[in-house]
């Protein structure tokens, strides 16, 4: 039986290309692939504003970019606390509690975060949820050359 995977990419959202990729065991939290992502997304295009689903909601993440002189648009979790962690993961967070969440995606430009459902969207259209290859080896060299067609 194959290796439960997740495919991890960043997209250019002015272009919809994918700038950057990796396949990671289905354990591995995207916070853990932020870095990385960024890292090889930076050799491929430049970065200055990341958009993320909840799932990059950490101060860790915030931080990363922030250091980098990378702006943070971040779709804080539900239950994200005002009163603590990065302060812009608590500004992020009051402004969504302040004039909720539709109003401050339209100040935030969170909506263009869309491109990239889309391209996930399309890849799974095309290809899919499953992987012909049972090695997780053989899954990394089947994805890539998935996303590639992307």
């Amino acid at each position: 039986m194959a290796e439960a995977c997740k495919l991890h990419f960043a997209v250019n959202v002015e272009t919809h290309e994918v700038v950057a990729m990796e396949v990671t065991t289905d354990d591995v939290h995207d916070v853990r692939k932020a870095p990385s992502l960024v890292d090889e997304s930076g050799r491929n295009v430049r970065v200055s504003r990341v958009y993320g689903d909840a799932a990059y909601d950490s101060s860790a993440v915030y931080s990363l970019l922030e250091e980098r002189g990378i702006e943070v648009v971040v779709k804080p979790k539900v239950n994200a606390r005002c009163d603590r962690d990065h302060p812009s993961r608590r500004r992020a967070a009051s402004l969504i509690r302040g004039i909720g969440y539709d109003a401050s995606a339209g100040l935030t430009g969170y909506g263009r975060r869309g491109a990239v459902e889309t391209a996930y969207s399309t890849f799974k259209r095309l290809f899919g949820e499953h992987s012909l290859a049972r090695s997780f080896e053989n899954i990394v060299v089947e994805l890539v050359g998935k996303v590639a067609f992307v």
